[in-house]
């Protein structure tokens, strides 16, 4: 008899454990800051591009600071200076539109330097992007097999 009354008294209890981890189961995980679970839909990637971002790297022992202005009105804006091995540096600075669909960052380059480039040979840059936060974003241009990786700074730290 005793164990019986041990097991009704220890049902309800067995219960409410039960349902509270179901609940705790079937609850959101929170949603993270950064990393490769962040996802965002075309609108909000779009409306994350605006603005100064910097990509830094050295290439055959270059040392390469890139800063890219996108403006919301489409248009851009790329500051390069490249300082070789014995310390000379060079400054590039280009301009064009730029346009994000869905998939790729685009630019098409209409300055190079302040000349206008050739007719026959427009350059343009294509990036499938993917944000790894709201403040960096990772680009691979499929055609030259390169990846690329920028994030955001204001504009008083993009010098």
């Amino acid at each position: 008899m005793l164990r019986w009354t041990l097991w009704l008294l220890a049902a309800p209890g067995a219960l409410a454990l039960g349902a509270l981890l179901t609940q705790c189961a079937d609850a959101p995980a929170p949603a993270p800051e950064s990393g490769p679970q962040v996802a965002f839909d075309q609108s909000e990637a779009r409306d994350l591009l605006p603005g100064t971002w910097l990509r830094e790297y050295t290439e055959q022992g270059v040392r390469v600071h890139r800063v890219l202005t996108l403006d919301a009105d489409g248009n851009f804006r790329e500051v390069s200076s490249l300082t070789e091995p014995g310390g000379r540096v060079t400054h590039y600075v280009h301009a064009g539109n730029w346009l994000f669909d869905g998939t790729n960052l685009k630019r098409r380059y209409t300055s190079i330097n302040g000349d206008a480039p050739s007719r026959l040979a427009v350059p343009f840059a294509t990036f499938a992007i993917v944000f790894d936060t709201r403040n960096e974003f990772t680009g691979v241009d499929h055609i030259h097999g390169r990846t690329i990786h920028y994030h955001r700074v204001d504009d008083s730290d993009a010098s």
